[in-house]
Order: structure tokens, then sequence, then C-alpha cells
């Protein structure tokens, strides 16, 4: 299968209505097709791991085969500046969210890669690495809580961000490490309490949401 078959599969998927949907939700659509996310999660295990496919796939530019191009791809054969390349092509919070939960976490630059992301000034570049904190809090089991304890200086600097995407995941990323365990939680509404104490909206709305989640659990 090649990446021009499987762009007229996606075509055939499509939805004008969903695609004109997807501005709703923050998602520019000017190179989107319209498909839906779980029926691109279908396509993907029906192909399965396919890293050159998934390489072609990306270099389409097309909304959705970026998606699957996120889920098709092998994360053993990803390279730090396959990484860099992708991240810089980012222009959608669900693209850049789908290949850190779906492929970049699974690396093993990901805490690497999370730390350098998060100091970039680029929208979607700084917002992958905050993603990459909560992705590795929800699905790496086995991390030691010290490279999670890591994360909260930087958490705590750059929730000053007052960009949308950005200090969404700043949050998303305080949250998801307070909840992996009881030695992380308390350190993590510390956190939160700190950055409540910086004069910005976006640190304050940062820890509201992160305290009111963190000390009802």
């Amino acid at each position: 299968m090649d990446a021009t078959t499987v762009i007229e599969m996606l075509k055939e998927m499509a939805s004008p209505a969903y695609r004109d949907g997807m501005l709703r939700f923050g998602i520019a659509n000017d190179k989107a097709l319209g498909v839906k996310v779980p029926a691109i999660r279908k396509l993907a295990k029906e192909i399965k791991k396919d890293h050159t496919l998934a390489l072609a796939l990306w270099e389409t530019a097309v909304h959705e085969a970026r998606l699957l191009a996120t889920m098709i791809a092998d994360a053993k054969q990803v390279t730090k500046a396959g990484m860099d390349k992708w991240v810089l092509d980012f222009a959608t919070w669900d693209v850049c969210d789908q290949a850190c939960g779906n492929l970049f976490d699974r690396t093993p630059f990901a805490i690497e890669k999370a730390i350098e992301y998060s100091a970039r000034e680029e929208e979607f570049v700084k917002r992958a690495g905050f993603v990459l904190m909560a992705e590795l809090a929800v699905h790496d089991k086995k991390a030691d809580d010290m490279i999670f304890i890591q994360f909260f200086p930087i958490i705590e600097h750059e929730a000053c961000d007052e960009r949308n995407f950005v200090k969404k995941a700043i949050n998303w990323a305080l949250r998801q490490i307070g909840k992996r365990n009881n030695t992380l939680k308390p350190l993590a509404i510390a956190t939160a309490e700190r950055i409540s104490l910086q004069n910005t909206k976006a640190a304050k709305w940062i820890a509201a949401d992160a305290l009111r989640e963190l000390r009802n659990r």
C-alpha cells in the first residue's frame, strides 16, 4: 500500500460536515479532509506498523494522513532528527497530541525531548514538550518518580505562557504527574500552589484547575 492509495481511502471516509465542525474545536481544517479519529484508528489497525508509509503520509501534509502516520509509525525506527522535523510541522493541537501520545513517548528520547521542547518558543513545539510529560506520566508505568520530579521546576517556570494551547498542555502535564501516585501528588499540589502566586492569568488558571482536580482525588 502506498500513500496515494491511503489518501484515496481517507477521502472516501471524509465528511464535509465533520470537516466544517473541526473549527469549533480549534483545529485548522485548511489541509483536512474531514475524517473522524476513530475511523483513522480503524484504518491504522488494518495497515499495522509501516514506518516507510508513515513517513510518506506525513510528507503529504494532509491532516488525516499525518494523524494516521502517528499511529502506524514504528517508535523503534524514530530518530531524534525525525522527531525534530515532525514537531516543526505541527500546525494543530490534535496532530501534536497524537504524535506525542501514539509515538514520541515510546521512543528512548522522550524525556530528553520533553525537556528540550518545553523550552522552545514555537507554540506547538512547546506544547509537545508538555504533552510528552503528560503522556509519559500516563503510559510509562515503570518510570522512576525522579523523572517526573525534574519536570516540576520546568512546569512552574513556563506557567506564565498565555498561549491557550501551551497553557492547557502545562496544566495537563501537572495534573497527570500529580495523579500518577501518592508520592508525586503532594509535590504537584505544592507546585500548583507556587504557580498560583505568579501574577499572570495563565498561571492562575493553570494552578486553580490543577488544584481543583488534585485536591479532590
